[in-house]
């Protein structure tokens, strides 16, 4: 029998916003975190937002945070919470009266998550911003894209997702974790500029080491490699290939044939622009399907380029259960996994009802008609 999540028994009050604070609150919740999401403002019956599953699995209530008595709730339900995540510019919760000066008073052992893209310091803490923008001045944007082209964001993975929502999750529990050894809260600052700065760690380090150029699409891993990139087959599809190491480019060599002493100098980056040219023009003269079947059972480091419909069906996704339904919607599967615990089957917004959560929390009737539910 699976056990329960890991996060079971901590409870997390979100501050809806958009991207980012809610796929932290997401990724909390698929792992047993209780978390509430409270809507600024009113609305009743299904949420607007019944089909994303960036807010799945976790209760909402609507409080209008301009009217102080709905302020005194969010203090008052922060103020046995375990976390809280907001995702608005540096000094917007300060100004309603919910900010970390106010809640740490509250409850000293609070973890108090703050996602901005900028940072909650530095001269551009106040500017707005998007993803792109974020990993513009991290440097990461530079990297991503071919040679002679412009730069070419890998649409928002990287600062809102993985430098941004990830990152705070993984702050957030790490707070967490000192505060139940020393009962001391504290605020987490997550900025996708230092994010998507952080996930370029090991190119870096590359660049340290000498083994990195300036030149974007012109290195090992950013499609300057012929033996690491993506290659359009006969029919159109497209294949991944990967074969870095000498004896996966064997493989590569030995499955299509490559002979001839060029082959040979796979590390030397003055032959990778012709011998990819060379590479395009063999994968053309199969379909995709064609070019799995030859590869199967060779360890190469190639895989299909799956569209969304494609990769549901995929064979090793479906065994290892990738991607779920709920609500009527499909979407990816709580991750990671785990040996003894369990995660939360996603559950999507669905009817909301305001006045049994706030019941739940403890708020009497007549605090519950103060609120407006």
């Amino acid at each position: 029998m699976i056990a329960a999540a890991p996060l079971t028994g901590i409870r997390v009050v979100e501050l809806a916003g958009i991207g980012p604070g809610p796929f932290c609150g997401m990724m909390l919740a698929d792992h047993g975190a209780d978390v509430i999401r409270i809507d600024r403002g009113t609305r009743g019956g299904l949420t607007i937002d019944a089909q994303d599953p960036l807010l799945r699995s976790r209760r909402s209530i609507a409080l209008d945070l301009k009217k102080p008595e709905a302020v005194a709730a969010v203090r008052r339900i922060v103020g046995e919470a375990d976390g809280l995540i907001e995702g608005f510019r540096p000094g917007v919760t300060e100004r309603l009266g919910l900010g970390p000066d106010v809640l740490l008073a509250d409850n000293p052992r609070l973890v108090y998550g703050r996602m901005t893209g900028w940072g909650q310091t530095g001269p551009m803490a106040h500017e707005p911003g998007h993803d792109i923008n974020y990993l513009a001045i991290s440097g990461a944007l530079h990297a991503f894209g071919r040679a002679g082209e412009k730069p070419t964001p890998p649409i928002n993975m990287v600062a809102d997702f993985g430098g941004g929502g990830m990152m705070l999750a993984f702050g957030m529990l790490a707070a967490l974790l000192h505060a139940q050894r020393t009962g001391e809260g504290q605020v987490v600052d997550a900025a996708m500029t230092d994010g998507s700065a952080l996930l370029m760690s090991m190119i870096w380090g590359f660049r340290g080491m000498g083994r990195w150029s300036g030149n974007r699409g012109q290195n090992l891993l950013d499609t300057g490699a012929h033996f690491y990139d993506t290659f359009e087959c006969a029919d159109g599809k497209w294949v991944s290939l990967g074969a870095i190491e000498p004896q996966f480019y064997a493989e590569l060599r030995a499955v299509m044939g490559l002979d001839g002493p060029e082959w040979d100098r796979q590390m030397d980056p003055r032959t990778w622009s012709s011998l990819k040219v060379e590479l395009e023009c063999r994968f053309r003269e199969r379909t995709r399907d064609q070019w799995v079947a030859a590869f199967a059972g060779h360890e190469v480091c190639f895989a299909p380029v799956l569209d969304f419909d494609e990769a549901l069906a995929d064979p090793h996704n479906r065994a290892r259960g990738t991607f779920v339904e709920a609500g009527g919607v499909t979407q990816p599967a709580p991750a990671p996994r785990y040996s003894v615990s369990g995660t939360v089957p996603p559950a999507m917004a669905g009817e909301r009802d305001d006045a049994a959560v706030l019941a739940e929390l403890g708020f009497s009737p007549e605090d519950i008609a103060t609120l407006g539910h």
